[in-house]
């Protein structure tokens, strides 16, 4: 009887040990989150909680992202948000983004976190490579686009799929039946750009709006390739091939079949071409002009470089033109004293063509003869006339401003570095500026920052260019974008045809809202309603 009674009592004093020593356990844990919080209390931005840093309250707010950061850069430049494996600093501040772009640039690559995110879509193209291969893509790269023929190559083939656009949207207006424009951009600049990137014709805007593998599949990987910056287990899921990175896989296997397909069929064209010594006869598209270069071995450009080159390529010309038209064509919709502000410059353009011969008025009626006025007008649109488009020029600029195709931009940090603002950047993180943000920014914009007001970038009638480090949506420094002129010519044929010859509202109860991807694209699309403009 002792014996049990002393087992009790013993047993009974292990219990009372573990208990306190459990007690002084969570105390000393408490006391280590009360001094962590107390530290973090005083920082702007988002807080960060131990082990989990600033993931949890980020994927919260990951439907609204850009907007849920912009509550935090109305209080100050610079924030820091804390992962659980490193450290991301987000900035607005027009001096840190000159360091990082331009004053010392090599310090801040795409780098590896962002090369092995991207790799399944970039590649080693110009967008997510860093050193000497950058540079030798970038050297080649500027001298194709800064090309008189491929500029006219573009404007042929952004003429004529404008045109085939406009001809689908005065369907529309006939019928009174709705569209979704976000869509039909995608499809224009998804044909215009795989005809003059590497020459060939996808037909996704034919009247009967196809769908087409390829793209499916690549708008598939643009949205699943971003998840990978916020999802801790993405190499976890890659390596098992289940959810999204089994998703991803596919569409990505049926993007590079396709990409080869064509680079083995334009090289057989250019061997046959050469056999028959017709190699003055070259074809003018990008894929053409880059496999002729690759036979110099000095360039070195493989199957995978052309591969990686066009699909850059299309990244850079696609999606962002699509979805910056789209933008504008909401903000038409939102605000159509400045749509015929736009449509009477358009207007005073065909009558200063007409004047000087170069275009003929045509006669108004019927459903045939307004498709030849839309003919007519687009013939006469190419480089020189649409430059005299000054006030469609700043209404497109100050989309961007708000609304730019790519809304951040991540850098790697190779080394420990100190901006001019005192910010301690550290070796291993990433350093990310907002271009979203930057366009809502008061200090840079002034108070209607968050107003459209295409006025702001015209002297006396003249468009006034600001530093690109305060205007990011073409980025700055030597990594500044090369295809701006082309997506300003694309975008101004287009917008030009439709903006003379129709007029666009918001289909009633339709919300408008971005999706979290690469590309600031509209979640839901843009549904309209058309009417012509006679």
């Amino acid at each position: 009887m002792e014996n049990i009674l002393f087992q009790a009592q013993g047993s009974r004093g292990a219990g009372s040990g573990v208990f306190n020593a459990a007690a002084i356990c969570i105390f000393l844990i408490s006391i280590w989150f009360w001094a962590y919080r107390r530290k973090n209390c005083s920082v702007v931005g988002p807080k960060a909680w131990p082990l989990f840093g600033s993931a949890l309250e980020m994927m919260h707010n990951f439907d609204h992202f850009h907007d849920w950061l912009l509550v935090y850069f109305r209080k100050t430049k610079t924030i820091n948000i804390t992962m659980p494996s490193s450290t991301y600093t987000y900035t607005v501040d027009p001096v840190l983004v000159e360091h990082i772009l331009k004053t010392n640039f090599s310090n801040y690559p795409k780098g590896e976190a962002f090369y092995e995110k991207m790799e399944v879509l970039l590649g080693d193209g110009i967008f997510n490579s860093d050193g000497e291969i950058w540079k030798r893509q970038r050297k080649t790269a500027s001298l194709e686009f800064s090309s008189k023929i491929l500029r006219d190559f573009s404007t042929v083939v952004f003429r004529r799929h404008a045109l085939q656009l406009g001809q689908i949207v005065s369907h529309s207006a006939d019928t009174r039946k709705p569209i979704e424009m976000q869509d039909l951009f995608s499809r224009l600049t998804l044909d215009s750009i795989c005809k003059v990137g590497f020459g060939v014709e996808l037909g996704v805007l034919a009247p009967s709006l196809p769908n087409n593998p390829f793209a499916i599949a690549f708008d598939n990987v643009n949205v699943i390739v971003i998840m990978r910056f916020f999802d801790p287990f993405w190499k976890l899921k890659r390596l098992l091939n289940v959810g999204h990175e089994a998703s991803l896989k596919r569409s990505a296997k049926e993007i590079d079949e396709f990409i080869y397909r064509v680079i083995d069929s334009r090289r057989s064209e250019i061997q046959a071409s050469r056999a028959f010594e017709k190699s003055d006869q070259l074809k003018p598209d990008l894929l053409s002009r880059f496999i002729e270069l690759g036979q110099d071995p000095a360039n070195q450009i493989n199957e995978k470089t052309l591969r990686d080159i066009v699909i850059n390529f299309i990244i850079a010309g696609r999606d962002t033109t699509a979805v910056t038209l789209s933008w504008f064509i909401y903000m038409m919709t939102l605000h159509p004293d400045i749509a015929d502000k736009v449509c009477e410059e358009l207007k005073q353009l065909e009558r200063s063509l007409e004047s000087e011969g170069s275009l003929k008025n045509s006669t108004e009626g019927d459903q045939q003869t307004f498709n030849e006025s839309l003919a007519k007008f687009a013939e006469r649109l190419n480089y020189e006339t649409l430059g005299r488009l000054t006030y469609l020029h700043a209404a497109l600029t100050e989309t961007l401003r708000l609304y730019p195709a790519v809304p951040e931009d991540p850098k790697g940090i190779l080394a420990d570095d100190v901006t001019p603002d005192g910010t301690q950047l550290k070796r291993g993180g990433l350093v990310v500026y907002v271009p979203y943000c930057m366009g809502r920014m008061e200090f840079i914009w002034g108070q209607d920052a968050d107003q459209f007001k295409p006025e702001r970038w015209l002297k006396d009638a003249t468009f006034q260019a600001v530093s690109p480090f305060k205007f990011t949506a073409f980025q700055a420094g030597p990594r500044i974008c090369l295809g701006k002129d082309s997506a300003y010519l694309q975008m101004k044929m287009t917008a030009a045809l439709l903006c003379r010859f129709f007029s666009f509202k918001l289909v009633p109860g339709h919300q408008v809202k971005y999706r979290m991807s690469t590309i600031l694209a509209m979640v839901h699309g843009l549904k309209v309603t058309v009417s012509k403009r006679i």
